[in-house]
């Protein structure tokens, strides 16, 4: 099915007109990010690379735009008594720092094993927190009982439409900025980034190319597309914290539809990436944020005949929340 008919006949959670309402309703509380380039990356690739930079997004992450939709796109009554979501970190400062702005509370639930920079980031945006295992099922009890008792509303970390249309805003932006560009490549963990991404490039131009970068260790996007359904891992295993959740029924079958591919790399990859990213670029990006570029570099997107005409490439570094103790630690190993 061609992309414009897909994009119609979809049903998807959000389009590209609630991904535009989006831009209006948050346009006021983020940042707009740069896009960066350096003619050493470029060199290194054999392409033009082009970084939007959402490391410098309020929160240090994307996160921030779709945990903004969520929240000021709720009516008063139901705003009122707050939030609840449950992350590992990222979205759960943005949800504190959203809630913030818009005056309510918000309730995180936090794994035992987030990394403390993000666990700081949400106490220092106001937000309550409320510790779980480190379990996908202890999580979402937790959050489950939260609701229950407080009555507040439930922002889901990428399976919602507003989240998704948030995060869409990221392709409005960067094809403004830099409008030749004819691949994208974005980190894929529960598929809100990428589903917004996807559906508003492909909106505006339907011949762009997206493609997910995917930790070897977290693989689960690239086996379901292989499947052709949601293929969930017993466990999980990579330094990119930010990766290790699962597709949902709403970014599913946009991720099916319209990612082109999935490119899997190895944890070293992505550590050398982000050494390139402090090295080279100068800017501070977390695992999960510099997998596009270890994608770009590694030998399976290099020498895989069906992406050799991709010659301006935007790069997604998605968060520059960096533990820096286990950065450390990883480079010394």
């Amino acid at each position: 099915m061609e992309v414009k008919d897909q994009l119609q006949s979809g049903n998807y959670a959000a389009d590209i007109s609630s991904i535009k309402e989006a831009q209006v309703r948050i346009n006021s509380f983020i940042q707009k990010t740069p896009v960066l380039s350096s003619e050493t990356l470029n060199s290194i690739a054999g392409r033009r690379l082009f970084f939007k930079c959402e490391c410098f997004q309020k929160g240090g992450a994307f996160k921030f735009r779709g945990a903004c939709n969520a929240i000021f796109s709720l009516g008063d009554d139901q705003a009122a008594k707050g939030v609840v979501t449950h992350s590992s970190g990222n979205h759960a400062a943005a949800v504190s720092l959203a809630a913030k702005l818009r005056g309510i509370p918000a309730y995180i639930v936090i794994p035992k094993n987030a990394p403390n920079c993000k666990v700081e980031n949400v106490r220092r945006y106001g937000g309550k927190v409320i510790w779980s295992e480190a379990t996908m099922q202890s999580r979402e009890s937790i959050a489950k009982m939260v609701l229950q008792e407080t009555g507040a509303v439930l922002v889901h970390p990428f399976n919602d439409g507003r989240i998704i249309s948030g995060q869409g805003t990221i392709s409005l932006e960067l094809l403004e900025q830099i409008p030749q560009i004819d691949t994208l490549i974005v980190p894929i963990s529960g598929g809100g980034l990428i589903s917004g991404v996807a559906l508003a490039a492909k909106s505006i131009n339907p011949s762009i190319r997206v493609l997910a970068a995917e930790p070897r260790g977290a693989n689960d996007a690239a086996q379901s597309k292989a499947a052709g359904k949601i293929v969930t891992l017993p466990e999980t295993n990579t330094i990119a914290d930010g990766l290790r959740a699962f597709l949902g029924d709403l970014t599913w079958p946009i991720v099916r539809d319209l990612v082109d591919d999935v490119i899997t790399v190895e944890d070293k990859e992505i550590i050398g990436a982000m050494k390139m990213c402090y090295e080279i670029l100068k800017v501070a990006v977390e695992p999960s944020g510099a997998i596009g570029l270890a994608a770009v570099l590694s030998d399976t997107f290099l020498k895989n005949p069906a992406w050799k005409d991709c010659n301006n490439i935007a790069i997604i570094l998605s968060g520059g929340n960096v533990d820096l103790g286990v950065l450390w630690e990883s480079f010394n190993k």
